[in-house]
């Protein structure tokens, strides 16, 4: 590598950020923020020895005097924590009001919401409480200071468009740039020329604050003395980080990385190693590889010993937790890890980082109606990113595998995701909001045309817009107050016509859950026990199967670990149908059951997703019916090794190495006809060759 460079790495996050796969989807088990733990001061001193504490008074007189603050908090400075705690000291919260603070994802929500109520000595869910998807955890009477997702915060506007309850908002890590984020951001703008006392702060580590700034600007004057948006930067408490670079590119950055570490093991003092990596796949062979490697430096007599843990969105709970574990001083733990550690967990000993300069990011192609995950050069502010996690706790170093040539080259930051991603739901969100000309909408960062068009044509084929582009009442109205995808909204609303609510309500909350299999270092024994639950018809009556086993066994943790099931995923499922049938319950969905017949849930499921079909090609793989392109069925379907369907709907589509369906269903073609027949006018009637069980 080439010397340190003269740069103090300093941003960062102090809450979480961007995950993997979206999971990082955004539905996966993750593990909590830790916030000094292991220390004997008191939690008002630990407030106060926190560097955003001596900006509290600037940043409450910027709130009285200006309608939008953009605050840069570097990493480590406490806004998250500890603005919400000023506002409500200093009267904020008084005659009712509310002080919401949002999160992009649901990890941070909960966490924040914890560490703020442990500081305040509040019950969480009484003053201090958090609103997800699927999980209320707030008193609307007693809670002063709401934590919530972005996502949950345009649905409140659905029954409070002005949001009177508030009186503060502050949007947390703004710089992720999240799908609903920048939805809450233009919606946001729209309600602060309607109400000008709400005030709105825009909260992040890395931040573009002067674009924000403009953006929320109200002052058409031109005179400075009446702007309406102010700006604040809070220093971190992040020690120096020397970042080195390679000296030329490296071949290979999987290999790399092991050498790194081993290097760093070898020469480097005590302190942990994190490595970042693109996904699940690369993870788990770097581990295996020093794990091999740690085995021979044992035999030969090193002092200190390695331990290697993996960490990613899909790890279960119990591995997860294993990374923030503290190791004798005779251990140098190193985490190998995806961008879920770069701003979603923090993990205490942290000195050396390894950065491959790589993420894997979902882009979606409008023209194509396909969802890829792609691995693709991370942003600088992302490299800045995971280099200060090296700068926690002690100074550090971050050993980049790449030049510094090639650093410069990167881009700035992250593209957002509104441009890359499919609008489908972000339409619908707007529509039911009165937002009936989205194209006029102010977004912070448009959205490319197509990807709108291609949107506005899926919600017309599933009966949520007219042929004038209007929400329809009713079906319109209740898919967009689903917190689910148009197309399970869709699937969800016809199940009572189908008859068979019970179990596509089952559907689509294990649907919601990622990685119900747990596939452990044995996996020939895990595929074995998988197997049992597997069905002809494909994933979703698998999953059926598994959900209805659980509960059979009433929710055995034990039965989950003999058959290697996320046990956490399962119980979350229970919660989640849970939720979905208080909701169809609402809109009067029969309440019904198939009585075993699988035909009538198959119908079902097309009639959300049939425009997710593809037919088998002479080839062996399929052709979408939409636009004829080639795909594969993915590895981890039950239907992969089986006798290959004429005819499937998939849940989504994921580019690897190929284009892969996942959760994918046989089907019959003539159901594609029957069910969307403007749609699908070039599909050809056919029957299925693979034999269908009677009784699930």
């Amino acid at each position: 590598c080439s010397a340190p460079a003269s740069v103090s790495v300093v941003s960062g996050s102090d809450g979480p950020g961007v995950s993997e796969e979206r999971e990082l989807s955004t539905e996966t088990t993750s593990s909590p923020v830790i916030y000094n733990p292991h220390t004997s001061m008191s939690i008002e001193k630990q407030r106060q020895k926190l560097p955003v504490f001596k900006h509290r008074n600037h940043i409450l007189y910027l709130v009285e005097s200006y309608q939008t603050v953009v605050i840069v908090g570097e990493t480590g400075c406490g806004k998250s924590t500890q603005i919400p705690q000023y506002l409500l000291e200093a009267g904020w919260a008084a005659e009712g009001k509310v002080i919401g603070v949002t999160q992009p994802r649901r990890v941070a929500a909960i966490s924040v919401a914890s560490r703020v109520a442990e500081e305040r000595g509040a019950l969480l869910g009484h003053e201090v409480g958090y609103t997800i998807r699927f999980d209320d955890c707030s008193d609307p009477h007693a809670t002063r200071i709401k934590f919530l997702t972005d996502g949950m915060l345009v649905r409140e506007m659905m029954a409070d468009p002005l949001l009177k309850k508030y009186s503060v908002l502050m949007l947390d890590e703004a710089h992720e740039r999240t799908l609903y984020t920048d939805i809450a951001i233009g919606l946001l703008k729209k309600i602060q020329k309607k109400r000008r006392d709400l005030r709105l702060i825009v909260a992040s580590a890395t931040l573009d604050a002067k674009k924000f700034q403009e953006f929320f600007n109200l002052n058409e004057s031109g005179d400075p003395a009446k702007d309406t948006c102010g700006i604040l930067t809070v220093e971190g408490r992040t020690f120096p980080v020397d970042v080195f670079y390679t000296v030329s590119p490296v071949p290979d950055y999987v290999k790399a990385t092991v050498e790194t570490v081993l290097k760093i093991h070898e020469t480097e003092d005590d302190g942990d190693v994190l490595a970042f990596l693109t996904g699940q796949e690369e993870v788990e062979k770097v581990v295996s590889m020093l794990v091999e490697q740690a085995r021979a430096l044992s035999r030969y007599g090193m002092k200190k010993h390695l331990r290697v843990l993996p960490m990613y969105a899909g790890l279960p709970y119990a591995e997860q937790m294993k990374v923030f574990e503290r190791v004798p001083p005779t251990v140098r733990k190193v985490i190998v890890a995806t961008n879920i550690a770069e701003t979603s967990i923090t993990i205490n000993g942290t000195v050396f980082v390894i950065d491959c300069a790589f993420v894997k990011m979902r882009a979606y192609n409008p023209r194509t109606a396909i969802e890829s995950l792609v691995v693709t050069p991370i942003s600088k502010a992302a490299a800045n990113q995971r280099a200060g996690r090296g700068g926690r706790n002690r100074p550090g170093k971050c050993f980049r595998l790449y030049t510094e040539e090639d650093f410069e080259k990167l881009p700035p930051s992250t593209v957002p995701e509104m441009q890359r991603t499919n609008l489908a739901p972000v339409i619908l969100q707007l529509k039911a909001l009165g937002i009936d000309n989205v194209l006029r909408f102010n977004f912070l960062s448009p959205p490319p045309a197509q990807s709108m068009v291609q949107a506005l044509e899926l919600l017309y084929a599933l009966g949520g817009l007219d042929q004038y582009g209007r929400l329809t009442d009713p079906m319109g109205v209740r898919m967009a107050e689903f917190p689910l995808s148009p197309m399970f909204a869709k699937m969800l609303l016809e199940s009572g016509n189908f008859g068979c609510s019970k179990e596509i309500v089952t559907i689509a909350a294990m649907m919601q859950i990622q990685n119900i299999f747990v596939v452990p270092a044995n996996q020939k024994k895990a595929a074995r026990e998988h197997r049992k639950f597997a069905v002809a018809e494909g994933d979703h009556l698998t999953m059926l199967n598994v959900y209805e086993a659980f509960i059979k066994v009433r929710k055995s943790s034990q039965w989950c670990q003999d058959h290697f099931l996320n046990y956490k995923g399962l119980l979350r499922a229970v919660t989640v149908r849970e939720q979905l049938r208080r909701l169809m319950n609402k809109f009067k969905v029969p309440r019904t059951s198939s009585e075993g017949d699988p035909d009538v849930i198959l119908k079902c499921i097309v009639s959300g997703f049939f425009a997710n079909a593809a037919r088998l090609h002479h080839s062996g793989s399929y052709r979408t019916l939409r636009d004829d392109r080639e795909l594969h069925i993915h590895p981890t379907s039950v239907l992969y090794a089986e006798k290959p369907p004429k005819w499937v709907v998939y849940n989504e589509v994921v580019q690897t190495s190929k284009y892969f369906m996942r959760d994918v269903t046989a089907v019959e073609s003539s159901w594609l006809v029957e069910l969307a027949p403007h749609f699908y006018k070039q599909a050809k009637h056919g029957s299925l060759s693979s034999k269908r069980s009677k009784v699930i």
